[in-house]
């Protein structure tokens, strides 16, 4: 609608990215604070509440009747601000919204089925729901693929230039990325407020890449590929916007949980925002904190099959910590201070190629 408006009434103001993105941000803000206390009354009525797993901490319990799926707030109130505020001619920006929808939808069932049988673990079947992530995921790939003007190559840090083309062989690294780091932010999602930050900081080094990489002059200056991406930005500002806002509620001590609907999605939409900057090996360290959970989980699961030992007490690794007695919010915060720092050197090497 923004853009219309610019286009409609020559209102040059409403044609910049960055004015747009602002817009979005707050929108989508405004959208998740006045919304989530409605949900959060509904979802008591309704006991639409988080079913703790039993193999949790035991101090987990006494989050039971927390409710959970606020993420279809704060991914509603996401589209709603891309919507008002996006130019709708950009593949890019429509492409971000499909993702959001997509993995927004594999998130709920799975919520539903866990609340509706209150189980943790009776959510979508493993094999359906990696199923249907990978599914999604390659809808995603293939439309960058076949209907936008994108290419194949691949970038690593530090280097000028692109490393080497993957032609075909980009669908298969594209839809890796996105599932994987899917379903690295769902397994982060373990303490009040723990991805909610970290995401808000991949969020934020992302749309700054993004804005670089759509614009001529600062894509040239760092030497960095150049696409017509920047609407992107408005899409990941008004995610920042609506994460910021569901950080208000799922603070320590959480009012609300975020869920699949939430994790799943924010994941998906980053890895989305890693392969059209060409970042999708910079995601690595943008997504540290994600990544160092998903490896706790590996190693675990290895060592026990391999050795019948354990390497932590239990994983994911915030796990591991709480068995240890620290205080549930000195893990949520060192684990934001390391995404924080970890985001900030992932800008600075944008400089050094």
């Amino acid at each position: 609608m923004l853009y219309w408006l610019h286009e409609t009434l020559q209102i040059n103001l409403l044609g910049y990215i960055t004015i747009r993105a602002g817009v979005a941000f707050f929108l989508a803000l405004l959208f998740t604070l006045f919304l989530m206390p409605v949900f959060i009354r509904w979802a008591q009525r309704t006991s639409s509440h988080q079913p703790i797993n039993n193999w949790a901490p035991d101090r987990h319990q006494s989050k039971a009747k927390t409710p959970t799926m606020g993420g279809i707030v704060f991914i509603g109130a996401t589209i709603i601000a891309s919507l008002l505020t996006i130019k709708f001619s950009n593949f890019f920006a429509l492409g971000a919204i499909g993702t959001l929808v997509l993995f927004a939808l594999i998130g709920f069932q799975d919520d539903y089925a866990k609340i509706r049988k209150n189980e943790n673990l009776a959510g979508l079947k493993a094999r359906t729901k990696l199923a249907l992530q990978v599914g999604s995921a390659l809808l995603v790939a293939a439309f960058l693929y076949a209907f936008v003007d994108f290419n194949t190559d691949l970038y690593l840090p530090f280097v000028k230039t692109a490393v080497v083309d993957m032609g075909i062989f980009a669908l298969v690294l594209w839809v890796l990325v996105i599932v994987s780091t899917s379903n690295a932010v769902n397994l982060t999602d373990g303490l009040d407020g723990l991805a909610t930050v970290p995401s808000i900081a991949a969020l934020t080094s992302f749309s700054i890449i993004i804005y670089i990489t759509g614009n001529a002059k600062l894509s040239a200056y760092l030497l960095m590929p150049n696409f017509d991406i920047g609407e992107v930005v408005i899409v990941s500002a008004a995610l920042i916007g609506a994460l910021s806002g569901f950080l208000w509620y799922n603070c320590h001590p959480a009012e609300v949980f975020m869920g699949d609907s939430g994790s799943l999605t924010i994941g998906a939409f980053l890895g989305y925002l890693a392969i059209i900057s060409k970042s999708e090996i910079l995601l690595i360290l943008i997504g540290s904190i994600f990544v160092i959970e998903t490896l706790s989980v590996i190693l675990q699961v290895g060592s026990f099959k391999l050795r019948k030992k354990r390497v932590f007490l239990m994983a994911p690794i915030h796990h591991h910590f709480e068995m240890k007695n620290w205080a549930e919010n000195k893990i949520i915060v060192r684990f934001w201070i390391i995404a924080i720092l970890s985001n900030l050197m992932a800008l600075i090497t944008l400089k050094i190629r």
